[in-house]
């Protein structure tokens, strides 16, 4: 991530590269609760030894002020997820060159990283992202993919960095942070390695030639360009209608009704379009149709970017309301749950994560549970579990629920332990559920957008 204690200071006088003419106004100028009408996104060159653009790394920005307030790194990243391929279009943001995107730990194992297509982004993996066997686990089969990984903030050699270095393709190392007695041992390790090396915050013209006499191959910093803002009027798809698509998958629905319900959100047609023709599915061609791009995306790639505009888009800050943060945290127990019960299962995960999901929705619409109910027309089982507590579904419901009011043996009971349910009862103890809470916990902040 370009961020530094000497870049910070800088970056308030970052420049613009947009209009002063009829430039949207700074957000924050107005009430406090207003809609934001624009949407942004940062994107710094990095460069080749020749100074020629070889990619770039997008950064988040909350407003037209050019300068990071980043207070979570996941809910960042949704937003640079979610604006480039949906909002402002990765032709537009990249042209035909790749885009560095933070990545920290909880989004590292979610879903919405397959968003991203791997031949246009590089997953650079934050310096916080301890290296430990999952992780290095993780890294290795996102490559197997497709995906290159970039090791962000670089600046010693420790275990753990010399753990991940089989598993990566570049290694950003920050100029700023790194005693330059250190530099030639970490270059030197890299090369050894032969993984491409990258001099991040480059400020002055010493930096830029010590690193080419070290061998870097790619470059980033003030010295070169600063971060470019990108300005697009915000096309927000309403918590309503991303709640229904929602629903529709969630009882599998057929392409006539997904597509019938799509129509009647025209921001949600635009944003799928977009996603589809990103290049994401290896098309070759692009799609014109509402049904072909619902065919081409495929349903699990529809619902992860409904979850990911519903948490990145939301219009007051999610992380700050305690009830959304129930119901995010809800839903992700749920489905870690079933999972842990139930592990050769594949529909009861994403069931009973819709389940957390809806269960809490009324209250996050300001409507009643009856009304979202008839609304949504959720399928039975979803239904008689949120209504009557009923089925598989409804336990680990009220497991959830338990849970959430710190009783683990009333959480242990419900969740099928009697019996009536879990397939996998033995290992489910106390302390499973406690890290199952935190890893439900940690997932939300993936979500979560301010």
């Amino acid at each position: 991530m370009a961020r530094s204690s000497s870049s910070k200071a800088k970056a308030s006088q970052a420049a613009v590269v947009r209009p002063d003419a009829g430039a949207p106004p700074a957000e924050g100028d107005g009430l406090a609760y207003a809609e934001p009408r624009f949407a942004y996104l940062g994107r710094q060159p990095i460069l080749d030894r020749n100074g020629a653009l070889a990619a770039y790394e997008l950064l988040f920005r909350s407003n037209a002020q050019n300068f990071a307030n980043v207070e979570d790194d996941s809910q960042a990243t949704a937003h640079v997820v979610a604006r480039t391929i949906g909002g402002i279009g990765v032709s537009t943001v990249l042209g035909e060159h790749r885009g560095y995107v933070n990545i920290g730990g909880a989004l590292l194992f979610d879903d919405i990283v397959h968003l991203m297509d791997p031949t246009r982004f590089v997953l650079e993996i934050l310096e916080t992202v301890s290296m430990e066997a999952p992780v290095l686990e993780r890294l290795a089969e996102l490559r197997r993919s497709g995906f290159q990984i970039a090791l962000d903030d670089v600046c010693e050699l420790t275990p753990g960095f010399l753990a991940a270095l089989p598993h990566v393709d570049f290694v950003k190392i920050d100029f700023v942070l790194t005693p330059q007695d250190r530099l030639m041992e970490l270059a030197a390790t890299v090369k050894q390695h032969r993984k491409t090396l990258i001099a991040e915050k480059i400020e002055t013209r010493d930096e830029f030639e010590l690193a080419c006499d070290l061998g870097f191959d790619l470059f980033q910093g003030y010295f070169f360009a600063r971060p470019q803002l990108l300005t697009s009027p915000r096309n927000r798809a309403s918590r309503q209608a991303l709640v229904r698509v929602l629903a529709l998958l969630a009882r599998d629905a057929g392409i006539v009704e997904l597509e019938a319900e799509l129509k009647h959100n025209p921001s949600l047609v635009v944003q799928l379009l977009r996603l589809v023709n990103s290049s994401a599915f290896g098309l070759g061609r692009n799609i014109g149709s509402l049904r072909e791009a619902i065919i081409a995306a495929g349903t699990r790639q529809i619902a992860r970017w409904a979850q990911l505009l519903l948490y990145a888009d939301g219009n007051l800050p999610w992380r700050s309301d305690p009830l959304v943060q129930l119901a995010g945290t809800r839903s992700r127990f749920m489905e870690l749950t079933a999972r842990w019960l139930r592990p050769w299962d594949e529909e009861l995960p994403d069931a009973a994560f819709m389940t957390g999901i809806f269960s809490l929705v009324h209250v996050v619409l300001g409507t009643t549970l009856a009304d979202v109910i008839d609304q949504l027309k959720l399928a039975r089982p979803i239904r008689e579990a949120i209504v009557d507590g009923a089925g598989l579904l409804g336990a680990l419901l009220q497991a959830a629920q338990a849970a959430e009011r710190g009783d683990a043996v009333a959480a242990l009971a419900v969740a099928g332990l009697d019996g009536k349910h879990a397939d996998h009862r033995e290992g489910l103890t106390p302390e499973v559920l406690a890290e199952l809470s935190l890893s439900a916990a940690a997932w939300f902040g993936a979500h979560a957008a301010d």
